[in-house]
């Protein structure tokens, strides 16, 4: 990821921080294939893998920032390095709540299961989304690794879709709920499934955005898609 600088002891370090981000992005993208998982098949087993992964999360969260801290104290980086770091510990936190999403979701599927809920609760339906959000943050680790800012234009234009499918699963529970009112309490829990789904696109979205943050030197948090197209340009 990085380029290469005088110091091969520089190089080394930088590569080793950004080596413990992508094992990161890799642990949580397996916590929400398992979330996933166990909402489709109402798995508890499943569910409590996601749960008790956090606990690696977190501490991968705090090794990194560690690192962080010592690169920029010793090495005292400017410029592109600075921001490279800067991205580094934004996109770190940012996985570490997708991790956090994925135990929500993992959490919500005990309880529906523990309610006893009935399986035919549309939780199928938010299948696509999943795929949706977790092929988006595959794409911004991999874009994140080769400081790609085409795929990060490309990633923050996909999040749309993500938002449209969790607008229209809102619209279906609305409606399952209305034809059954028996189905609130479990419909509520979807629902809140379904937020965390769309958060996971989010937060891969703002990965997406430090990349340009860190090849462009511009922060285009907040921006319309017309600036963000006009500073990668």
């Amino acid at each position: 990821m990085p380029e290469k600088h005088l110091s091969a002891q520089f190089d080394s370090e930088l590569t080793a921080v950004s080596s413990k981000v992508m094992e990161l992005g890799g642990l949580v993208e397996s916590q929400i294939r398992k979330a996933i998982y166990a909402l489709q098949n109402f798995n508890v087993e499943v569910a409590h893998e996601v749960t008790a992964s956090e606990v690696r999360v977190n501490s991968m969260e705090i090794e990194i920032d560690r690192d962080l801290s010592s690169i920029i104290a010793r090495r005292q980086p400017t410029a592109g390095d600075l921001r490279l770091l800067i991205a580094i510990s934004k996109t770190t936190a940012n996985l570490e709540r997708v991790g956090d999403e994925a135990e929500k979701i993992a959490r919500m599927v005990c309880s529906i299961i523990e309610s006893g809920a009935s399986r035919s609760l549309p939780a199928m339906e938010l299948r696509y989304a999943a795929d949706l959000a977790s092929g988006l943050l595959n794409k911004a680790l991999d874009a994140f690794a080769r400081l790609d800012i085409n795929a990060a234009l490309s990633i923050l234009k996909e999040d749309d879709l993500i938002d449209k499918e969790f607008d229209g699963f809102v619209r279906k529970l609305i409606t399952y709920m209305m034809e059954d009112p028996r189905t609130i309490s479990a419909s509520l829990d979807l629902l809140f499934l379904a937020k965390a789904i769309e958060r996971i696109g989010d937060h891969a979205k703002n990965i997406a955005e430090f990349i340009i943050y860190v090849v462009k030197g511009e922060d285009v948090r907040h921006s319309s898609m017309d600036r963000i197209e006009s500073v990668i340009k």
